[in-house]
């Protein structure tokens, strides 16, 4: 006998900001592959700040190949002893790595019943993480769906004070190229959605 699974209803413009919050927790997590690089020279954006940014992310991706793309990752969030650019939270909001911001974060995660994902030993304040989080709570990865005032919550807490300052930065750093353009995403996208959360209620 096997247990229907929960179908949540989810609306084409939450699961297109779903997408994106994915794409940029993708692009952020490690170096994109030739199949990634490949899908992001075929973005087409639009007549927007947003589709302007996926427009010149497109362009730069279709000239960037895969070694490429893994130097210039590298030199930003790696480097030797650290990367040009510390991608956490609680670096941009305390100016130390592991302090309040990513315990706060871990208490939400327990009761939203989100788990870090095996073999992953980067603290969980990191851009990518939280991104890929945000991603999953609009289309019910972590249970139901998360409301809108869940939503809003999360983001002011641990996205809103930081994230834009970070692809701010990521679009200025010397190392930057392809990670140029998707700052710029990141940036344009997250002004969408701050004005959003600004607006709703709850």
């Amino acid at each position: 006998m096997t247990v229907a699974q929960p179908h949540f209803q989810i609306d084409e413009e939450d699961r297109l900001r779903a997408d994106l919050y994915n794409y940029l927790g993708a692009m952020l997590a490690g170096p994109p592959d030739e199949m990634l690089l490949a899908q992001t020279a075929a973005l087409t954006g639009g007549d927007t700040a947003l589709g302007r940014a996926i427009d010149g992310l497109a362009r730069v991706a279709k000239v960037t190949r895969p070694k490429a793309a893994r130097t210039e990752y590298n030199a930003l969030f790696i480097g030797l002893g650290r990367g040009e650019l510390l991608p956490y939270a609680s670096y941009y909001m305390t100016g130390f790595l592991n302090e309040k911001p990513l315990a706060n974060l871990r208490a939400d995660m327990a009761r939203l019943r989100i788990s870090r994902a095996e073999n992953t030993f980067e603290p969980e304040d990191n851009i990518a993480s939280l991104m890929e989080m945000m991603g999953g709570m609009i289309v019910g990865r972590f249970g139901a769906a998360a409301t809108l005032p869940q939503q809003k919550e999360f983001y002011n807490k641990h996205i809103g004070p930081w994230a834009t300052h970070f692809y701010t930065d990521l679009q200025g750093a010397r190392a930057s190229v392809l990670y140029a353009s998707v700052g710029a995403v990141g940036a344009a996208f997250l002004g969408i959605e701050q004005e959003a959360f600004r607006m709703a209620a709850g």
